[in-house]
């Protein structure tokens, strides 16, 4: 993804918008923070900025998708 903007105010807006802290990523997942750590240190998910950790909404909720299908298929029973 690329990204241009045309004003400060609207890179800001943005930000407000889109950045969220690796708590706020655990919730979206349904995981916990410790999760998040597991799965930015495989690779499976990437931080925007590494201290303190923040992630692109967008981002999370597309590894939420791929996280309820791996759900799906590897316990059944949950639902």
């Amino acid at each position: 993804m690329k990204y241009q903007f045309k004003s400060n105010e609207e890179l800001l807006m943005f930000l407000n918008e889109q950045l969220i802290s690796a708590a706020e990523a655990a919730e979206i997942l349904e995981v916990s923070k410790a999760r998040i750590g597991h799965l930015v240190r495989d690779g499976k998910l990437t931080p925007a900025k590494e201290q303190p950790k923040m992630f692109l909404r967008d981002i999370v909720v597309e590894k939420k998708k791929e996280l309820e299908e791996l759900r799906k298929k590897y316990r059944p029973y949950d639902n």
